[in-house]
């Protein structure tokens, strides 16, 4: 096997601590993220032609990335603490945003065109500040699903919940992004 080229090693490189970030945004343990980064960029290294060039390089590092992360995942699953959702709905949180009727107490505020606000760089770091401060089990189960893509059938094998109790606790996880988005973001008391 041919050492990489010296240019594409420095790329994969100087790419490192955003990896790092998204891996423990994921993991919420620093030595399982340096090792999942560790695996990527190692596979990287080791198949430089593999990258094709058909998307940017931290792309496909980061395709590599989220394949790693549900390794460690899975490999450290036994390790996670994770308390299951209140079965009873006592957190509150839906009485306060929604009516006995199921819609809204008050509509949300109209939140501009999403597109321009996603792709400013201080909402991804209020995103992902809200996401850290999700409890435990809801911010892994949400990161499972809407970053890793990992089906329900999957998430719920692996750890062990129902269908039912993951739609709960995916439903949870959002109303309280949503709550803390509007509040660090939008600037709206949420009452």
């Amino acid at each position: 096997m041919p050492p990489p080229l010296p240019d594409f090693s420095r790329e994969v490189e100087a790419l490192r601590p955003q990896l790092l970030r998204f891996a423990r945004l994921q993991l919420r343990n620093d030595a399982w993220a340096e090792d999942a980064v560790s695996e990527t960029l190692v596979a990287a290294l080791e198949k430089p032609r593999a990258f094709g060039g058909r998307s940017q390089l931290k792309t496909w590092l980061v395709g590599i990335l989220k394949h790693k992360v549900v390794d460690q995942m899975r490999r450290h699953s036994r390790e996670c603490s994770w308390e299951p959702a209140d079965e009873d709905g006592s957190d509150g949180l839906e009485d306060l945003l929604f009516a006995a009727d199921g819609h809204f107490r008050e509509p949300p505020p109209e939140w501009g065109d999403p597109e321009s606000v996603l792709k400013q760089r201080q909402f991804i770091e209020v995103l992902e500040a809200c996401v850290e401060h999700l409890p435990n089990q809801l911010g892994r189960v949400f990161l499972m699903r809407e970053w890793l893509e990992l089906d329900s059938a999957e998430i719920c094998k692996d750890l062990g919940i129902t269908s039912t109790n993951l739609w709960v606790m995916l439903h949870r996880a959002r109303m309280r992004l949503r709550e803390c988005l509007q509040i660090k973001w939008f600037g709206v008391q949420v009452s």
